[in-house]
């Protein structure tokens, strides 16, 4: 390679003997050693589905970097299975592990002097940790999904693990047998891939293509398809390419290109998750986001997917019909994408889409694609709600109606675990609001995802007659009246932890409210008599974390080098 290339600090020169020994004792030869050295960052584990395939789709990285000329350098990194930890404290671990993931790989690239990155991710933190680590480290960088497992099926039906969720709900209810539950439990994941329907996992990895990350057409592919590994080759040569031509995510992610992965998101019925994760990797970034543009995002986007959780299909069905840039076609032909965006494979998403040319929705043979003309909904998924409840903001995602005004009695509880055992005891009413706080970045710490609650309410038929709001998080597979992200969080003083059993809570989606019937000053008066809760954790990992987020409102982030 002509221009000099950051790896020839430990590749070049007399003084470098030592570090090419080490090179040749794992293999690498001269040919290797004068190459641009191409990292590829892998969170393979036996830890969950989403990722225990994800050594194969490594190896075929690795295939492509070679063929494309440079030196490929695979490292491992952790994650952790949000599925397997949902409903335990270990579900605290979840948003923690986006930060070590984007801390581990920062700090091996920078180490170790690489000149480019494959970044894989398998479950749902993994995307924003590896994109996060290469916005920091401003390396050439191609994100690389590992795909979604194929729906199960039970009784005729497709299935998955949502089903499951909520079935727990409609056995403790008695509507099915334990018997039947364990027979959907086990035909519902047949086999290796991030969760299937439009949940965080397939939420995350659509947007890599809206926001340039990933070229058009990577996100769909199945877990077990043959594409999934042409996706890996390709994403392996594209890198070496990315690194010749200097492309560095400084130079693609713009405030453009992270409003096109919002309007990706709100289209699609994206998890609530990516709120958090992309006003994260915005701050990481340096482009100015906040949280009210995803909501002036949704007012001007129209939702055209109907996908699981709200709807019945699947990741792979998107698939079938030519996947995420069907979608990014209509919403560019509409004047609702920045088609001037640049992606990392140096054309921007416009000049892509014209040379893939996806089919137009109107002549696709799909019941759950729509037009922006005929939208499923009016207006986009994602809402933000605000009132004396949530100075800065709440966020909802809409799975079904649109203008509902929910007005209830608080059923205040400490944690999610008292919330859940009152859920399971059948004691939930039509009207209730159930809270629960002090699960927030800091007061977790580690903001924990609750599908559990939120299952078992849909499960016993009360999805859209129950809110459930908290300073936590909801997991992509969520649907119904739940507003999550609230802040500021309770530990840190927000008017979540002064609610009361019995106070009036209202959710209003039109005009975007979320209030409690008091007056400021009797706001103030059980602010100002509340005691500051002592930290859940005084030492290890969950400490250091929990005393370095950041406000939800800005994406939970650790980085003390970014200014809010």
């Amino acid at each position: 390679m002509s221009k000099k290339i950051q790896s020839q600090e430990v590749t070049e020169g007399r003084d470098r003997a030592p570090h090419r020994a080490m090179f040749r004792a794992m293999g690498y030869d001269d040919e290797d050693l004068s190459s641009p050295m191409v990292g590829i960052a892998n969170p393979a584990a036996d830890i969950t589905p989403c990722n225990v395939h994800l050594d194969d789709v490594g190896e075929s990285a690795r295939e492509g970097v070679d063929e494309a000329g440079g030196m490929p350098i695979e490292f491992g990194t952790i994650t952790i299975s949000d599925a397997i930890s949902m409903g335990t404290e270990g579900m605290k671990a979840s948003l923690i592990s986006r930060e070590v993931i984007a801390d581990s790989v920062e700090l091996v690239a920078f180490g170790e002097r690489m000149d480019g990155l494959v970044i894989i991710g398998g479950c749902d933190k993994n995307m924003p940790g590896m994109m996060m680590a290469s916005i920091r480290a401003d390396l050439p960088s191609v994100f690389l999904y590992g795909g979604s497992i194929m729906p199960g099926e039970h009784d005729g039906e497709q299935v998955t693990i949502q089903n499951v969720f909520e079935c727990v709900g409609a056995a403790a209810e008695g509507e099915m047998s334990d018997e039947e539950l364990e027979e959907l439990e086990r035909n519902a994941c047949p086999g290796p891939g991030s969760c299937g329907g439009m949940f965080t996992a397939n939420t995350m990895s659509s947007i890599t293509e809206a926001i340039g990350f990933a070229p058009l057409g990577s996100a769909s592919p199945p877990a077990e398809d043959p594409e999934r590994y042409e996706e890996a080759r390709r994403a392996g040569r594209l890198a070496v390419e990315a690194v010749e031509e200097r492309l560095r995510p400084s130079d693609f992610l713009t405030k453009e290109s992270f409003e096109n992965g919002i309007a990706l998101q709100v289209a699609i019925g994206g998890s609530t998750n990516a709120v958090l994760h992309l006003l994260a990797m915005a701050s990481e970034a340096g482009v100015d986001l906040t949280i009210d543009e995803f909501d002036e995002i949704s007012r001007r986007t129209p939702k055209i997917a109907d996908l699981q959780p709200g709807g019945e299909k699947t990741m792979n069905d998107l698939h079938e019909v030519g996947g995420v840039p069907v979608v990014l076609k209509e919403l560019y032909d509409a004047d609702l994408l920045h088609g001037d965006a640049l992606t990392v494979t140096g054309r921007t998403i416009a000049e892509e889409l014209e040379r893939i040319d996806p089919p137009a929705i109107e002549d696709i043979d799909a019941d759950f694609l729509y037009t922006v003309e005929e939208p499923k909904n009016e207006q986009g998924a994602i809402r933000i709600l605000k009132g004396n409840l949530a100075p800065g903001g709440a966020v909802l995602k809409i799975t079904a109606d649109d203008e509902i005004h929910h007005e209830g009695p608080a059923r205040v509880f400490e944690d999610e675990e008292n919330a859940m055992r009152y859920v399971q005891s059948g004691k939930v009413d039509s009207g209730d609001v159930i809270v629960i706080r002090n699960e927030g970045p800091r007061g977790g710490p580690g903001m924990r995802e609750m599908l559990g609650v939120t299952s078992a309410v849909a499960g016993q038929g009360h999805s859209e007659d129950v809110a459930l709001i908290t300073d936590g998080r909801f997991s992509g597979a969520t649907r119904g009246l739940s507003i999550g992200h609230v802040a500021p969080e309770a530990y840190d003083g927000g008017p979540i932890g002064v609610l009361e059993d019995g106070d009036t809570v209202t959710v209003d989606i039109s005009d975007r409210e979320l209030s409690v019937d008091l007056s400021d000053d009797e706001l103030e008066n059980r602010l100002e008599e509340r005691e500051t809760p002592e930290p859940s954790y005084e030492s290890g990992v969950l400490a250091k974390y929990g005393e370095a987020f950041a406000s939800a409102e800005y994406g939970a982030y650790t980085n003390p080098g970014v200014d809010r």
